[in-house]
């Protein structure tokens, strides 16, 4: 398959400092106002370890502790081609083989981590 189009599963953790302090499971921001980069990276830690040993499936964690609205669908954001996602998740996602967990990843929406699918 071609590199000029992916497919990738995130979790996304907001925090104090992003672009849109609110989410489908936080819509007034209460909790990501009061959730520092710091513990939101720690967070994203914390779930990358689970899924590297087996303990959690990225789409059930992300299910419930995603602040995207992809959390309806596991994390799944479908395929998508340079130039659609903000720089850092994209840059991050193409170099990811499939099957592969990013490191956190940092955006203007917030902190990550990607799963390539496809």
């Amino acid at each position: 398959m071609s590199a000029e189009k992916v497919r990738a599963s995130h979790l996304l953790v907001k925090h104090e400092g992003s672009r849109r302090p609110a989410s489908w499971k936080d819509p007034e921001g209460k909790v990501i106002r009061r959730t520092s980069r710091n513990d939101a990276v720690a967070k994203l830690k914390a779930f990358r370890a689970d899924v590297l040993s087996g303990r959690a499936q990225m789409a059930d964690l992300a299910a419930v502790h995603s602040d995207c609205n992809s959390a309806k669908r596991g994390g799944d954001l479908g395929w998508f081609s340079r130039g659609q996602m903000q720089e850092a998740f994209e840059k991050a996602t193409f170099e990811l083989k499939v099957g592969e967990l990013s490191e956190v990843v940092e955006t203007d929406s917030g902190a990550h981590i990607i799963l390539r699918t496809g």
